[in-house]
């Protein structure tokens, strides 16, 4: 056929019939799944989100009893990896923050340490640190012998009982976001470029933050019980502490391992970046007059954070896909309440897509922000001038 001879429309008719084959192979396969599925006494579809668990869940953010359904128990999975992914992340950071600053240092102590840090945890695989310190944390003493902190804090093997504010829980969640969003449009206002000369600089970041600190205040009001105090303390009463939060030992574990064997490779990053820094930057810095510790927080840190940040982004996805260990230690996040239900529903290949669909969402959006973070704090060309 004389059409065929032109490249272009080959290229187009080749593509079409690709498109073609691979739709129907996809139609054949849901097909002969949905017929064997059939034969087998086995429905297929979504229908038993709206059925109830008949189980329980041991940590949730927001309530959750046997009699709510699948759907509110996946919710719950949802907000736990994603608390548990945004605290692994903080706490990564700021140990990696500090190893890496004791790599660089010229204190040859301090060095080794550094050193001695990232070549033993980095080397220790993240399943068997979740697994030593939720060990160790179960085998501390019972309520009743607890390691009192204050007479407000306490060590024990059920947990880790801390004062809180004495609201519940989902309202105690949006205290946090707010603070997180708050401190990110602050950060955000701070460090962009276009803002740099913007007029009343100063007084535009203090109104983010009464309007950050008023929005808590607002949400704290409202969800306080009339009459009750605004703190609670826990204490002693029977064979455990009531009040406050209680942080479980299984969520204590994976955010202690995370934060550990995460820190080791984000030490390494951002002391790539404290070394990419020109060392005319700092020395110019230093002979302004500037004193070490404003050159390490206002030239050495940021001109660091900025070079490395694509990476650091890499690893912060990665550490929030490391959640999914909280099943080696029986932690309520996104993977293990997909897990359960497949055991109790049945519903395997609805239960893996909504569990693909999920992190895909959560690691894409966790992308989506850190790197329009990048390219607002990024330097251009011009401005890498000496």
């Amino acid at each position: 056929m004389k059409i065929l001879r032109n490249r272009k429309t080959r290229s187009v008719v080749y593509q079409v019939a690709f498109l073609v084959i691979f739709a129907l192979v996809i139609v054949g396969a849901v097909h002969e799944t949905t017929t064997k599925l059939a034969a087998q006494g086995m429905t297929s579809g979504f229908d038993f989100l709206q059925k109830s668990t008949g189980f329980r869940i041991g940590f949730s953010l927001i309530p959750f009893d046997p009699f709510n359904s699948y759907l509110h128990m996946l919710w719950v999975g949802v907000l736990n990896t994603i608390f548990l992914g945004i605290l692994s992340i903080i706490l990564a950071n700021i140990v990696g923050l500090i190893i890496a600053v004791f790599r660089i240092s010229a204190n040859g102590v301090l060095n080794d340490i550094g050193t001695l840090y990232i070549e033993t945890f980095r080397n220790v695989p993240l399943i068997l640190q979740a697994l030593f310190w939720y060990a160790a944390l179960t085998h501390l003493p019972p309520p009743k012998q607890a390691y009192s902190f204050f007479d407000s804090v306490f060590l024990s093997a059920r947990g880790v009982f801390v004062p809180s504010l004495n609201v519940e829980g989902q309202w105690f969640a949006a205290v946090a976001l707010v603070l997180i969003l708050g401190l990110s449009v602050l950060v955000w206002f701070s460090m962009s470029r276009r803002f740099q000369r913007a007029k009343n600089r100063g007084a535009i970041q203090i109104g983010i933050a009464g309007l950050t600190l008023a929005a808590m205040v607002g949400i704290l009001v409202y969800a306080r019980e009339p009459g009750s105090d605004i703190f609670s303390v826990p204490a002693l009463r029977g064979l455990n502490f009531r009040g406050g939060i209680t942080i479980p030992p299984e969520l204590s574990a994976l955010a202690i391992a995370t934060a550990i064997y995460g820190g080791a490779y984000i030490a390494e990053v951002i002391r790539a970046g404290f070394l990419s820094v020109g060392k005319g930057q700092v020395e110019a810095a230093r002979a302004l007059g500037l004193s070490p510790w404003h050159v390490f927080s206002r030239v050495h840190l940021p001109l660091a954070i900025r070079a490395v940040l694509p990476t650091l982004i890499n690893q912060y996805v990665w550490l929030f896909k490391a959640t999914t260990l909280g099943i080696v230690v029986g932690f309520a996040d996104f993977f293990s309440v997909i897990s359960v239900s497949i055991n109790q529903s049945g519903q395997t290949l609805e239960l893996i897509a909504i569990l693909m669909a999920g992190f895909l969402i959560m690691n894409n959006t966790l992308s989506f922000v850190l790197n329009r973070v990048n390219k607002a704090i990024a330097l251009k060309g011009t401005q890498l001038r000496t």
